[in-house]
């Protein structure tokens, strides 16, 4: 079957956007095909900063006929009807209807509409300048006198199809007077003539000939590969940069890697400052020597095999490397004469929202929270609160001014240059973390302070004004700030209750109603919980059953810890991981059957009677002795759980409800609820409310699924 080929050759593609368009590309052009008739084998699309490439194998050469029958009113329907008929199914009268016959409905008009296949060719032809034209580029541009818009100027569009075994043609169109063909041109500089392509494979075979690598995956790995190998002649190891490398080759058809140096004086200043500065003013790479220091060396990436081995690309880029460093030495220097302090001064003339205040109000309240955290989490109060007052103080300075992304790491350095204690100085850079889902959580108890200080204030204050996330719409992050809290305390296992930190934030903001305020954001953090435990695995009608506790009204059966909030995460993640142990058992999957049972009697019969049978059975009026021995079995294992749950042994409280299995089993084979002795009923009822009550000690059973 035949293959198409398509390439649209233009000036340079940014290189951020070069992997969307590719996948644009392939998927504009393949369900336009597709909703044509036109199904395929495989599509595959390439980008390099001068072209967009798509392959598609497997193509019919003809889309197939198709036929197609609409339904009309019945014969003899009014004319509005029969008008509407005509111009739905395109006919010009009634005539060209045909009348079928339905036992129950009798006659009805049937449109009948065949469309024969069409050559792919001219569907190709039809869909391409289509596709051209409204592609969806974030930013494009108009040239010359020409009304398409681009990224950049379009210059040649090659557009072949045909079987692999015989020869190929030409797709032919045009696009703001562009003629498409087989044309297409190699390496800017190397080998800029014209190509002339038949098919794909040829087509790569070609591009390569003329120092063009077609598919970006394969111009990454000799990236990595060649600048490795540079580095490990040199005895370095090369600091591993991802996303330099994909931007890299998005900037090069031929990458060529090559090595230069630097003033060893430079490294004085902090090694992130010059990676920072190196990658982000000429997208080099830099390495660490032996000893895991970084090393006078960078390594740049040219689009070129030049005549003189790259010499000449090295001392620029080694001249321009050097002046950014010179600036950023001087940053650093002049940051270094001014004490934190100072630089926290600046803070009361900087606003962080006009309804939350100034950045120098919220570092205090932060520092407050912070103090108020430490004992929780077992960092020191002092700690807590010093870093916390200087932990913002870098947002001011040259450094950070430059380089948005060192906030917190120049802190540190400027901490400890001015003698503040480690532990406060890595709590100034280790704040911000977790930066977004792969970045480490901080584990030093006064970082974990001034972290969670940092997110509840920002958490809280937003929800105080009503800036809450809406729909996709987060603008603020509060997202990420409440996960960050949840990852926090999770990873390190602080017990932490975010109730009273909330309200203390609240009530020192002068925050009205501190209550909704709370419980709203309680509420937030319970769904953004859910859906990281179920991101792990966990189900999430159990998150529920244990966040309900607290919510959900308890009966008057002892039900002990029953209406706390729950707002202790480690908590309540342990809860939930022992109710799922527990009903992964026979017990566990029998007596939420059981409970099942008698939380449906009891709403039954509470709903008939309009009154609640909560509270304890009167063993006096007991008849069966099924009846006293699940008495005395749910006082039993109340008290039991209850006590596993005073201390924290979820398993153990578990372990205790599974004894209610078999006295429950009997009381329901043996005893009649709802008998005719009215207080005998309500006595039995009653007896169903303990079960309810005495499971619903541990999570609430009726929100579990299944």
């Amino acid at each position: 079957m035949p293959d198409l080929l398509l390439e649209l050759f233009s000036e340079e593609i940014p290189a951020r956007m070069q992997a969307r368009a590719a996948e644009d590309l392939r998927k504009l052009v393949t369900d336009a095909l597709v909703e044509r008739g036109l199904v395929y084998d495989s599509a595959r699309a390439f980008a390099t900063p001068r072209r967009l490439a798509l392959n598609i194998t497997g193509l019919p050469v003809r889309s197939p006929d198709t036929r197609e029958e609409r339904k009309g009113p019945r014969v003899g329907a009014p004319e509005a009807a029969l008008a509407g008929f005509l111009k739905a199914a395109g006919l010009a009268s009634i005539d060209e209807a045909t009348i079928q016959s339905d036992p129950k409905k009798g006659d009805f008009y049937v449109a009948v509409t065949s469309r024969p296949g069409r050559e792919a060719k001219a569907v190709i032809a039809e869909i391409v300048p289509e596709v051209i034209r409204r592609f969806p580029w974030p930013k494009s541009m108009r040239w010359g006198s020409g009304s398409l818009r681009w990224v950049r100027p379009l210059k040649s569009i090659v557009c072949v199809f045909g079987p692999e075994t015989e020869e190929t043609e030409v797709v032919d169109f045009e696009v703001d007077g562009l003629k498409s063909g087989r044309v297409t041109f190699g390496h800017r500089f190397m080998k800029p003539g014209a190509i002339t392509v038949r098919r794909f494979d040829d087509y790569v075979e070609k591009l390569e000939r003329a120092f063009v690598v077609l598919d970006p995956d394969r111009r990454r790995e000799i990236i990595r590969t060649d600048a490795r190998t540079l580095a490990f002649a040199q005895g370095l190891e090369l600091v591993e940069d991802e996303p330099l490398v994909e931007e890299v080759a998005g900037l090069v058809e031929w990458p060529v890697a090559l090595m230069g140096s630097f003033d060893p004086e430079f490294l004085k200043i902090p090694p992130e400052v010059i990676r920072l500065t190196i990658r982000a003013n000429q997208k080099c790479f830099v390495m660490r020597d032996g000893e895991g220091a970084l090393a006078p060396r960078f390594i740049t990436v040219a689009n070129l095999i030049a005549a003189d081995g790259g010499g000449k690309i090295v001392a620029g880029n080694a001249r321009v490397i050097a002046a950014r460093l010179s600036d950023a030495r001087f940053f650093y220097e002049t940051d270094l004469r001014t004490p934190l302090e100072v630089h926290a001064n600046k803070l009361k003339s900087i606003v962080f929202h006009e309804k939350l205040g100034t950045q120098a109000e919220r570092v205090e309240r932060i520092a407050r929270l912070a103090r108020e955290l430490a004992p929780l989490v077992g960092a020191d109060p002092d700690k807590a609160e010093r870093a916390a007052r200087l932990a913002k103080a870098d947002l001011v300075s040259e450094m950070v001014g430059e380089f948005p992304e060192l906030q917190g790491v120049m802190g540190r350095y400027y901490a400890l240059a001015q003698g503040e204690d480690p532990e406060v100085a890595d709590a100034i850079r280790d704040h911000y973390r977790p930066a977004g889902s792969g970045d480490q959580v901080p584990t030093e108890p006064v970082a974990i302070a001034v972290a969670l200080a940092d997110r509840l204030d920002m958490l809280v204050g937003f929800w105080t004004i009503g800036e809450k996330p809406t729909g996709s719409k987060d603008p603020y992050g509060l997202r990420r700030a409440a996960l960050g809290v949840i990852r926090i305390v999770l990873g390190n296992g602080v017990r932490v209750g975010l109730l009273q930190p909330i309200r203390s934030i609240c009530v020192s903001a002068g925050a009205d109603g501190v209550g909704d305020v709370a419980a709203d954001l309680l509420a937030f953090f319970a769904d953004r919980l859910k859906v990281q435990l179920r991101d792990e695995g966990a189900r999430h009608d159990l998150v529920d059953a244990v966040f309900a506790l607290g919510q959900e009204a308890r009966s008057a059966a002892g039900a002990t810890g029953a209406g706390q909030t729950q707002d202790d995460l480690v908590m309540i993640v342990r809860r939930v991981e022992a109710l799922a142990a527990f009903l992964a058992t026979e017990d566990g999957a029998s007596l939420l059957t059981a409970y099942r049972r008698a939380a449906n009697i009891l709403a039954i019969e509470e709903k008939k009677d309009g009154r609640a049978y909560a509270g304890h059975a009167d063993p006096a009026v007991f008849a069966q002795d099924e009846e006293r021995v699940l008495f005395d079995r749910i006082a039993e294992v109340a008290a039991e759980s209850d006590c596993a749950l005073q201390r924290e042994d979820f398993a153990a409280a578990m372990a205790a409800l599974a004894r209610l299995r078999a006295p429950v089993d009997r009381f329901f084979d043996t005893v009649t609820v709802n008998a005719e002795d009215p207080t005998l009923r309500e006595n039995r009822l009653r007896l169903l409310s303990q079960i309810r009550a005495a499971m619903d000690q541990v999570a609430v059973f009726s929100k579990i699924a299944g």
